[in-house]
Formats: C-alpha cells, structure tokens, sequence
C-alpha cells in the first residue's frame, strides 16, 4: 500500500501554494515523493518559505509568480512545471479569494473578482494541463471546493457560486477525460483552521461550530492527506467524486 500511495517521481502544480490549505497540499506531495511547483500571486516571501522547507526536507520544489485568472499566466504556470521538471502528473487548483458581502450590498466587482480567481482559474489551470496530460493519457486533477458549494452560506453568494460551479466542472471534466485515464476530483474543506478564519469575530466562529458534529475546526493537514491521496495510484479508480473534509457538515 505504501507503494502506491506514493507520488514519487510524479510532478504536481499547486495553485495559491504559499499559505493555508495550499501550502499543506505542497508540503505533503513533496513529502511523498512530488517534484512541486508552488505557485503564488503576491505573497512571495510566503511562498519562498514554503520552497525552502519543501528543500530542507530532501524534497524538490520550483517557484512560479502568476495570476492564475489570467489566460496566459496560467498556461505559463503548466509549460513551466513540464519545462522544469520533465512532465506533469497532478494539478491540484486552490487559489481563491473572499470579498463577503450581503447580496445588496455586493458590488458586481466583488462578485467577478471572486469568480475569476476562484472558478475561471479552475478552467484555466485545468485546460492548459489537461492538453499535456491527453498526450500522456494520464494524469490527476484535483479541485478545492467548499462545503459553501454545497451547502450555502450567508454572506458569500459570489464565494458559493464559484465553489458550486467548481463541483459541477469537475463532475463534467471527469466525463470528458475519463477515456483517457484522467482523473477528476474535488475536496470540499469545512471550516478549516487558516488565517482567514481566525480572522473571523469570535461569536460568529464560535456560532460556526455549532454547526459540524465532530464539533471543532479542521486542521489543513487534513485537506492535504485527502488531496495525497486522490493524487496517488490508490485513487485511480475515483473520479467525479467530492470528497467532504468538514466534520460532518453537509452529509447527504
């Protein structure tokens, strides 16, 4: 089981790598054995330590600035990964943002700031990787969802839109790239403990929790042993699933 559980000489892109969820992701691909490229829009020096502890741990690691919501960044993002390290096996789309806002006061850039960096880079990412990845006829496409996809969630119309269109991409994607052994999943993180949570008031985080049954806050580690292993050969045969990591939140 070992064996295929790890990802050793496979190549993986993660998008908005350097902090939270994303540099969980990082960290552990490179632990099982990934080549990553960490990519970052802005927080260089994030992502720059994000590299170094990848490296300090014997792993390998390139760093690559790009707006991932636009069309060229994103396919440079992808020829990058395949230049530097040979190939690429995984890609894992996490960059987004937030901008919450009640649907009346929501202005309409807040609304396509919010679909353009966490939904159109989604379609970006995927489609500059899936053209490398049919001439392989392999490779692992692994989308970072919410539970605010499924569920809703006050405040983030625009952020649960996006979310939600994330599902049904990856639901259609996995269709279409089936035949070629392409596999496409999403992960739909609850109330994970990142920096933006924490930044949440108190009462309304504390209102928050009394709403996951195993009754507390995921750790991004978490997200991360879930996306390891959608990655890995021991998932080749899942695709167009989502996979829950919030505690119990949205259960069906």
């Amino acid at each position: 089981m070992a064996e295929i559980l790890s990802l050793a000489g496979k190549t993986a892109v993660v998008t908005g790598a350097s902090r939270g969820i994303g540099r969980a992701i990082a960290l552990e691909l490179a632990r099982r054995g990934a080549a990553v490229v960490v990519n970052y829009h802005r927080s260089a020096e994030a992502a720059q330590a994000v590299i170094s502890e990848i490296e300090a741990a014997g792993g390998r690691a390139a760093l690559f600035q790009a707006d991932v919501s636009v069309a060229e960044q994103a396919a440079a993002l992808i020829a990058f990964a395949v230049e530097t390290f040979g190939d690429l096996h995984i890609l894992v789309n996490n960059a987004g943002i937030t901008r919450d806002r009640l649907l009346p006061m929501m202005s309409e850039e807040d609304w396509q700031a919010v679909l353009d960096a966490n939904l159109k880079s989604t379609f970006l990412c995927s489609k500059a990787a899936v053209k490398h990845m049919l001439r392989k006829r392999t490779g692992r496409i692994i989308n970072i969802a919410s539970v605010a996809g499924q569920m809703g969630n006050p405040g983030q119309t625009n952020y649960s839109a996006s979310k939600a269109g994330q599902i049904g991409f990856t639901k259609a994607l996995a269709r279409e790239v089936a035949g070629r052994g392409i596999t496409v999943n999403a992960v739909a993180p609850g109330f994970i403990e990142t920096d933006i949570l924490q930044s949440m008031p108190a009462g309304t985080l504390e209102a928050a929790l009394k709403l996951v049954p195993l009754g507390r806050l995921g750790q991004p580690a978490e997200v991360a042993y879930a996306v390891a292993f959608l990655a890995s050969d021991a998932a080749a045969y899942i695709t167009g699933q989502v996979l829950g990591i919030d505690g119990g939140m949205a259960m069906m």
